[in-house]
């Protein structure tokens, strides 16, 4: 009977807002909900017609009367209305029975996150069903998901690269003691190779076509046998649809400007490092996470251009979303951390 009601009652929920996807993590049960962070709209009346995956399905093939959107750009909400739409459908989704009390709930914020939309993020949560709201920035949540003794007298550095940004920081003693968050990442990556196929093959294809290509193809190093993968897109001289062979060293060139631009905002917070916690850096290493740690060769140019061990962590997709499922598992330990 007990256990009954605590089912019915601990019904706290973590959650990755991403520009990219969200994910949600229910205490006692994991991570329950893996769904990109769009919304279809009416677009007379602006009201929801699918989110997720469903509406995903939808983005480039809409038709006039629909509005397909994504309420989270360079990591911060862009469409406080669409989102609170979302969080409330993630919320629902997830709740089921567990009604008897709202969620306390936590959500991962970039570290460059400004009051204002701390305060958007936290009213969004509020208003989609929140009881309690803590917000916790990404790349702490990355290193408690990954396991790192962040609460103690060690530095850790972690770079998570999203949808919408990268977040580098040295972590240690509980706090970010030096951190950079650049615009540049994944939606960059695929936006980098939407203008080379234009530029180069007068070639126009959609955010979807180009997310496909940089996963199938994408690189930032030589590989060891480049491959080859077909791209079909609009010609925009005879605007008619057209199929082309693209190769890994044209999409590496595609992208080299905005891995560069990763590659210097790792180096920038290295020289910003105190000593005695670049020395805890060189015995442990960077650790990569999110969706942008899996750019074939990425980790290997960072030890080229650091001189440091790189490892890639395990899952790295998951680990902001996992690191609030520990903080949920134990707040009193983690209060430090909460923003």
């Amino acid at each position: 009977m007990a256990f009954f009601l605590s089912s019915l009652l601990s019904n706290d929920i973590g959650i990755d807002l991403g520009t990219a996807n969200t994910l949600v993590y229910v205490k006692g049960q994991n991570i329950v909900v893996d769904e990109p962070s769009v919304v279809a709209l009416e677009r007379s009346t602006r009201k929801p017609l699918a989110i997720g995956t469903e509406a995903k399905e939808m983005m480039g093939r809409q038709n006039p009367d629909i509005e397909v959107v994504r309420p989270l750009r360079d990591g911060v909400i862009a469409d406080f209305d669409v989102t609170e739409e979302m969080l409330r459908h993630f919320i629902k989704k997830v709740q089921k029975n567990k009604l008897l009390v709202r969620p306390r709930i936590v959500i991962c914020v970039p570290s460059g996150v400004t009051p204002v939309e701390m305060r958007a993020v936290r009213e969004s949560a509020e208003r989609a069903g929140a009881r309690e709201v803590y917000l916790i920035k990404e790349p702490m949540a990355a290193a408690i998901g990954i396991g790192l003794p962040v609460e103690e007298a060690v530095g850790s550095m972690v770079i998570d690269i999203g949808g919408g940004t990268t977040e580098i920081a040295v972590i240690a003693l509980s706090g970010i003691v030096t951190w950079r968050s650049v615009k540049t990442a994944g939606d960059e990556l695929n936006e980098a190779i939407v203008t080379f196929l234009k530029r180069k093959h007068n070639l126009l294809v959609g955010e979807r076509s180009a997310e496909q290509i940089k996963c199938e193809i994408g690189s930032a190093g030589a590989l060891e046998s480049e491959i080859q993968h077909p791209c079909r897109g609009l010609d925009m001289v005879m605007s008619i649809p057209k199929t082309i062979i693209v190769d890994s060293m044209e999409i590496r060139d595609a992208l080299g400007e905005a891995v560069d631009t990763i590659i210097d905002a790792v180096r920038q917070t290295l020289e910003q490092t105190p000593p005695e916690l670049a020395a805890d850096i060189l015995d442990r290493g960077i650790i990569m996470t999110g969706g942008g740690a899996l750019l074939r060769g990425l980790d290997r140019r960072l030890v080229e251009e650091t001189s440091l061990p790189v490892i890639v962590a395990d899952d790295p997709l998951t680990c902001v979303v996992r690191g609030t499922g520990r903080v949920l598992e134990n707040i009193a330990q983690y209060q430090k951390v909460l923003m």
